[in-house]
């Protein structure tokens, strides 16, 4: 399988140093300095992009347009979700997308939906949100964050939206999930879920050691999608 990054920061470099346990080659690298959209043909199996969330949807077009297969590890361009669905499903293109690749992110997902379902009877417990990330973490909520709560509203009778809170201390309507984003240097990532209640409470909690299981997970779709054309997500892999 031969790769195209896009994006050569510190998830691009950990994908690469993989290329020898999962057998496949980085044959294209891309940065500030080497822009993907001025690439006019470009001869590879997938393209993986973590950038940013303002290069993300132009990536993802310009892939289409080259007929290239690709995987979209960045978050915070779902404004435009719909617009991009589109324009792959009229272009016969591929895309895979993910709020977190993770394995075990993926697994916290599909707990939440059962916590969730758990607590539904016991209206004296409330529910909060916490994700940590790094500084350089440009979207909050994360991604993650946001599909947590997604989760857990699909999953709730009580609760019908979410939002963005500054501190602990902020009092929401009871149907609104409170969701606090830390940004601190040098943290892979930490969400925390938690109902609480006068007396007590209960949490889930994951914490990413490091990048390596997001870059794994990215990896494996990327073999994945090969192949395949229209939308794609981990649920589709997982299976």
């Amino acid at each position: 399988m031969n790769v195209a990054l896009i994006g050569y920061g510190k998830m691009g470099k950990t994908i690469e140093s993989l290329s020898g346990e999962m057998n496949f080659t980085v044959t294209h690298k891309f940065d500030e300095l080497n822009p993907f959209e001025k690439c006019s043909d470009l001869k590879v199996d997938v393209a993986i992009d973590f950038t940013t969330p303002d290069l993300a949807v132009r990536h993802i077009i310009h892939a289409i347009n080259l007929k290239i297969p690709i995987v979209v590890g960045t978050t915070g361009w779902y404004d435009r979700f719909n617009e991009v669905c589109e324009y792959v499903k009229n272009n016969d293109g591929s895309l895979f997308y993910a709020t977190n690749f993770s394995l075990g992110v993926n697994l916290f997902f599909n707990l939440t939906e059962k916590f969730t379902k758990l607590m539904n009877p016991h209206q004296s417990y409330t529910a909060s949100l916490e994700e940590i990330h790094h500084t350089e973490k440009l979207d909050a909520p994360s991604g993650t964050a946001i599909t947590i709560g997604e989760k857990l509203i699909g999953s709730s009778t009580q609760y019908k939206s979410f939002e963005l809170i500054e501190n602990k201390e902020t009092q929401f309507n009871t149907s609104i999930l409170p969701i606090r984003a830390i940004r601190e240097p040098n943290v892979p990532g930490t969400h925390t879920l938690k109902f609480e209640s006068d007396v007590d409470f209960i949490e889930i909690k994951h914490e990413a050691k490091g990048r390596l299981g997001f870059a794994k997970g990215s990896v494996l779709a990327a073999k994945y999608i090969i192949g395949k054309t229209g939308i794609h997500t981990m649920s589709d892999l997982l299976k």
